[in-house]
């Protein structure tokens, strides 16, 4: 195990160490999340309504822009993780005595930590466009640790996804992830859609976890009436563990029987 983590932390420290010399990287990770809120907040927003959300839309938004920024980060684990393979990277570190868990969970690592520098980001945004948590600190850092739980467990997908596809698949991978976090509670309520859209809407697992938050940060908007809406806090839990329990194993053998 010590050597599993010291393996580890020296990928995940490489991966960091590439991430901070491409500043074009650096800015469109973080430019992302401010540019959707704006975007959102002010230009879409001022045309939505959502039942039970009162008249502060962002209170509503934000909740649902961290969990979309969480999940949509799945397509940048899986661009690195194509590239990785495509240029031989993956190869060098399969011939080296290096532990090849020690290397897809420093890739989850390096992931985590800029996944929490995203959302500390949009968490700032959100405070200067009005948005605020209101069921105190304890609450609003468990909320925060669902967002993270619900990213660490999609990372597992994309490094799973990454062995599998091509660097040019991957790259159109947001065409995919776009319609699924919106066909969520992400920006409207599931109850506005269609009914076959709202129930599809309201088992995705990013609802959960954005509905969750929404009931933490004591924001509104996150009430309902499906078994979903109402025991989002444990689904919450449950779908990423879910995930977590059914990808890891899955990314680690698929690493291991890597033929590229």
């Amino acid at each position: 195990m010590t050597h599993v983590l010291s393996d580890s932390w020296v990928i995940a420290r490489t991966n960091l160490l590439h991430w901070v010399r491409n500043p074009a990287a650096i800015l469109s990770g973080l430019l992302y999340p401010i540019v959707m809120v704006l975007l959102f907040g002010y230009v879409f927003g001022s045309a939505m309504a959502v039942a039970g959300a009162g008249d502060n839309y962002r209170e509503y938004l934000m909740p649902g822009m961290f969990g979309q920024t969480m999940a949509v980060g799945i397509t940048t684990t899986l661009i690195v993780v194509t590239t990785h393979a495509a240029k031989g990277v993956t190869d060098r570190y399969r011939s080296m005595p290096v532990s090849q868990t020690g290397v897809v969970l420093g890739r989850a690592v390096s992931d985590m930590i800029s996944s929490a520098m995203e959302l500390t980001i949009l968490i700032a945004c959100g405070l200067a466009v009005g948005w605020s948590w209101h069921n105190g600190p304890l609450k609003a850092l468990a909320a925060v640790g669902l967002l993270l739980l619900l990213r660490f467990s999609l990372i597992w997908v994309g490094i799973f996804a990454g062995l599998k596809l091509t660097p040019e698949a991957a790259g159109a991978s947001w065409m995919i992830m776009l319609p699924l976090t919106m066909v969520a509670n992400t920006f409207v309520s599931p109850a506005q859609m269609p009914g076959w859209m709202g129930l599809l809407a309201e088992w995705n697992p990013l609802s959960a976890t954005v509905a969750a938050c929404r009931q933490l940060f004591g924001n509104q908007g996150f009430a309902g009436g499906s078994w979903a809406s109402e025991h989002a806090l444990p689904l919450a839990v449950a779908w990423p563990v879910v995930i977590t329990l059914v990808f890891l194993p899955l990314s680690a053998r698929a690493y291991r029987r890597l033929s590229r």
